[in-house]
């Protein structure tokens, strides 16, 4: 079912007695079930069963590449990615050599002629690589998978260190898409999270990247920074609508020290009050959305002509590990420490230290060390938490074709659990749909969280995000 066509003002509304109300803590649902959910029964032999089988029957379904490039030379204190922080810049040229062996593997286990229609490089800082690395790494992949004319090739982009020289070879190498990190352009606000960047030395990787041919560039914002402000915010998002990027996504900020160790040079005194994070984040939903960005979801905003938007429009969006899509039918091929890939029915994630990622493939043995395979009942869940956190609507009617259920009965315990949503006004349920309102879809995580038999089973949430 198709999303309704609103205008962007319409498509999402703030109320901030809602957002306090409902802001607890829950998975970003970029698979179902979360990550945290795998396990350790699923390892090499079950990955390598999982690859074997895409050779099995039909053509197999087109590949989506993901690297992951874990080095950062600086940090940033608010950042909750797996990294290496170095200067040594000859610890990535070791690290090629292993992603050579994993993607070796790999391509040796799959059927090679099945199309690459996306690929993205993330981090970490991917332009930690020097350019004859970026080089290697783009020729490793293109010689032992066959990508698509017109495949989607992102990579994630620190500023600071990169020229316009460097995003030229980038679009040599196919890149077409970037993403840029801004988080704030606030001064203050960078040297309390020990980010220093300036907006002219941003715009500049965005003219670069548009001269080059980049057909979709995106900015990252955080709110709820120490030190910031609802007038500073302001100045970063009127600097940030200056630039016109295709996309903007505005994160918010979760402070959990205790799970990652940079987080503790934060000063807590500085983070600012709930009150003014819910006015950051009204203002910056005004501010978007007035300027005519349409609210995708979660937390990105795109023009209305990008392909997220149009994807929604004609319900086709799709949401993976890193965040929104427009490919629904790959599997995910992961490469490097932490990444996880979707191969069918199943998830695989890499081990997440260099030692354990290197000792595996010293063995030649695959470095995935959990994952998960999915039930009837996971890719039924799977399929309406999907479509609730892309379109906004899930259609009764199509959920029980394609599942053979009948959804009354299977979510009786869900749908008595949404009248209390249903009450507050974020969502409508008729006969025939589940419709998330205005009102609700900065509370989509809420909704689909009604749906997650594992999240009703836990006995608590501390592992996530807040909502809000």
């Amino acid at each position: 079912m198709e999303a309704p066509h609103l205008t962007p003002a319409e498509a999402v509304s703030f109320d901030a007695g809602l957002l306090r109300k409902y802001d607890g803590l829950g998975p970003r649902y970029t698979s179902y079930p979360t990550a945290d959910r795998f396990s350790e029964d699923f390892g090499p032999g079950e990955l390598v069963d999982a690859l074997l089988a895409r050779n099995v029957g039909p053509a197999p379904p087109p590949l989506s590449l993901y690297v992951h490039l874990p080095f950062c030379d600086t940090i940033c204190y608010y950042c909750a990615c797996n990294k290496v922080v170095t200067r040594d810049h000859g610890r990535s040229a070791k690290y090629l050599d292993y992603l050579a062996r994993e993607i070796g593997i790999v391509s040796g286990l799959v059927d090679t002629a099945a199309p690459v229609t996306q690929l993205h490089w993330g981090g970490g800082t991917p332009t930690f690589l020097s350019a004859a690395e970026m080089k290697l790494l783009s020729r490793l992949l293109r010689d032992h998978f066959a990508f698509a004319p017109d495949a989607e090739c992102s990579i994630e982009i620190d500023p600071r260190k990169v020229d316009a020289q460097t995003v030229a070879l980038l679009a040599e190498l196919g890149f077409n898409r970037m993403s840029l990190g801004v988080q704030d352009f606030d001064i203050d606000v960078q040297k309390a999270v020990n980010r220093i960047q300036s907006e002219a030395e941003t715009r500049a990787v965005l003219e670069a990247g548009r001269a080059n041919g980049f057909r979709s560039i995106n900015l990252d914002l955080i709110y709820g920074l120490p030190r910031q402000t609802l007038a500073g915010f302001g100045a970063t998002l009127d600097k940030v609508l200056a630039a016109a990027p295709d996309r903007i996504a505005l994160y918010n900020y979760a402070h959990v020290p205790h799970l990652f160790k940079p987080q503790r040079r934060i000063s807590e005194a500085e983070l600012p009050v709930p009150e003014t994070k819910l006015a950051i984040l009204a203002l910056a939903i005004e501010k978007l959305t007035r300027a005519g960005y349409v609210y995708i979801g979660m937390d990105h905003f795109s023009r209305p002509d990008d392909e997220l938007a149009v994807a929604q429009r004609n319900g086709h969006l799709h949401r993976n590990f890193q965040g929104y899509s427009t490919h629904a039918d790959c599997d995910l091929l992961a490469f490097g420490i932490s990444a996880i890939g979707k191969v069918g029915t199943t998830y695989g994630q890499n081990l997440r230290t260099l030692a354990e990622y290197y000792g595996r493939l010293d063995a030649n043995i695959l470095p995935c060390f959990r994952g998960w395979r999915l039930s009837a009942d996971d890719l039924l869940r799977r399929d309406v938490i999907q479509t609730l956190m892309c379109q906004f609507t899930v259609s009764i009617e199509s959920v029980e074709d394609t599942h053979g259920i009948a959804f009354r009965e299977y979510f009786a315990t869900e749908l008595a659990a949404l009248r209390s949503l249903a009450d507050d006004g974020l969502v409508e349920i008729t006969p025939d749909a589940i419709v998330v309102t205005a009102r609700g879809r900065l509370l989509v995580r809420t909704v689909a969280m009604v749906f997650d038999r594992y999240l009703r089973m836990a006995s608590e949430r501390a592992r996530y995000s807040r909502v809000i």
